[in-house]
């Protein structure tokens, strides 16, 4: 890995894969909204980041998300959703990802393998939901799910060598999970990061809109 873009480098996901991949002699650009000023929701500032970033790129991360956003903390029950949350969730979770996607035609190199993946999350699988709750963000992951695999087939046309996947961590220690992790077994942010490279260098093309896990298995979607 040569070059990468990290979307939400601040963050402790997107900090430790970083750092990771500079350790291994990558050249890595970074955007957050801590040190950059670069906001999700806000589509002019989106597009005038992206077009300003040179070059392109071997792999783009968008690493950012939030479980609770403006003090919304996730439903227990469909009684309680209230409408500004769910559209918080789906600007920040699944609009904010797409709106970078529309750039990865121009950032991601045609005549060369290239991976965009987005981070998703299990509870955001429709087919593996057993539990129900957490209205709001399942829903918005399920529809970054969906956007991450309609890229795909968009960019396969141009650029036969990409590879555009959905990524699910794991449960990882971050300050986006301290309030939930409870007793459910979690890792660092440094051994998500090793995770998740490890699985994005063994994506094929043949993978490009799938939905994987941190040890590189399937998610129904």
């Amino acid at each position: 890995m040569k070059k990468a873009l990290i979307i939400g480098a601040s963050g402790g996901i997107g900090q430790a894969v970083s750092q990771r991949l500079r350790g291994q002699g990558a050249a890595v650009t970074g955007l957050s909204r801590s040190a950059d000023g670069f906001d999700l929701t806000d589509p002019d500032g989106v597009h005038r980041a992206l077009d300003a970033v040179g070059g392109s790129f071997d792999l783009i991360l968008v690493a950012t998300g939030a479980l609770e956003i403006n003090g919304a903390a996730p439903e227990k029950t469909v009684r309680a959703v209230s409408a500004r949350a769910m559209m918080d969730q789906f600007a920040l979770n699944a609009v904010g990802p797409a709106l970078i996607l529309g750039h990865a035609a121009r950032l991601l190199p045609r005549e060369r393998r290239a991976v965009f993946a987005v981070l998703s999350a299990r509870v955001g699988s429709i087919g593996d939901n057993r539990l129900g709750g957490w209205i709001s963000y399942r829903a918005a992951k399920a529809a970054v799910n969906q956007i991450v695999h309609t890229a795909a087939i968009e960019l396969a046309r141009t650029h036969k060598q990409a590879v555009c996947v959905a990524l699910h961590p794991g449960t990882v220690k971050t300050e986006f999970t301290r309030k939930y992790l409870g007793r459910h077994p979690a890792v660092t942010a440094d051994e998500a990061a090793a995770n998740l490279l490890n699985v994005i260098a063994q994506l094929t093309p043949t993978d490009t809109g799938g939905f994987f896990d941190w040890a590189g298995k399937p998610v129904p979607r």
